[in-house]
């Protein structure tokens, strides 16, 4: 792996977190009875659709992409596809129990954690001191940008903690996965199939919960905003990126996602954030650039 590819790689990560930060923008515009846990459900099945469009597309242009995984990686795609599927259903879950500041930080700040700790009980190469220096310095600065603008009380809600922390974790077996099968199928394919899987787990779970889904045309515009952009072109970025780059680091690069949600909400939901939430912007950042520049001297 060269330098060169590890810096795509990462670029790739901080374009898909850009992506995703424009989820709860667009969520704030979701009609009120819209159930969180359709929205998240159906945006992964849009994110299905656009993935075969994709390959279709490509495969007309006479690129020779499979449509089907190697019978060996099934049980790795049903994993990843659950795991998908998991971490939408706990992170909506335990955002509703213990609140959004609270949830947020748990479930987004977890997840490098967990993902550094499984690579190294799974592959025996845990990150270098500074990719934990980095990766704790983003957590720490994403936390206090999410809790310094939350008005809301101390709660604790144990069941809700758990479900954060159980999406996190999720979320970091799905990155982990897909990275063992990008680096054998193509992306697109990979992604089709874990989405497709996640779609399939995830609708029983959501009708159980909320019931039918009903909503008004402008709340399937953003069920297809988020299915198309924040979720389909997003993840096939980031599964693209994770050829280049390891798995932890994707998962922290990734909590370059408060950034854009930071930003978009000064300028479209004109909110005011404090001194904190700036102080945790700049911690971010640093972390980031960390992290980004471990990678580039792993690659070397």
């Amino acid at each position: 792996m060269t330098k060169h590819a590890s810096l795509t790689g990462a670029g790739m990560v901080l374009a898909a977190a850009a992506l995703w930060g424009t989820t709860g923008t667009a969520q704030s515009f979701a009609p009120l009875d819209t159930s969180p846990f359709w929205i998240g459900t159906l945006r992964m099945a849009i994110a299905t659709l656009f993935f075969a469009a994709f390959i279709g597309w490509r495969r007309q242009r006479g690129e020779r992409i499979a449509l089907s995984m190697a019978p060996a990686t099934w049980r790795w795609v049903l994993l990843a596809g659950l795991c998908m599927a998991g971490y939408n259903l706990s992170f909506f879950a335990g955002v509703r129990a213990t609140g959004v500041a609270i949830g947020t930080a748990i479930a987004v700040g977890s997840g490098p954690a967990w993902a550094g700790l499984l690579q190294a009980l799974v592959s025996r190469t845990p990150p270098a001191p500074a990719w934990w220096a980095g990766t704790l310095l983003a957590i720490g600065g994403g936390g206090l940008m999410v809790m310094s603008g939350s008005g809301e009380g101390s709660r604790v809600d144990l069941a809700g903690l758990a479900l954060c922390l159980g999406s996190g974790l999720c979320y970091a077996i799905y990155t982990l996965v897909s990275q063992r099968l990008v680096r054998r199928s193509p992306p697109a394919t990979v992604t089709l199939w874990l989405f497709a899987t996640a779609s399939v787990a995830a609708m029983p779970a959501a009708l159980l919960i909320s019931g039918p889904f009903s909503t008004t045309p402008a709340g399937w515009v953003l069920v297809a905003y988020l299915g198309l952009v924040s979720t389909g072109i997003a993840y096939l970025l980031f599964s693209h990126a994770l050829r280049h780059i390891s798995g932890a680091s994707g998962v922290t690069l990734a909590l370059a996602e408060p950034v854009t949600a930071f930003g978009l909400a000064l300028v479209v939901l004109h909110e005011r954030p404090g001194p904190w939430a700036f102080a945790g912007l700049a911690m971010v950042l640093a972390g980031l650039l960390i992290v980004v520049w471990t990678e580039a001297r792993r690659a070397r």
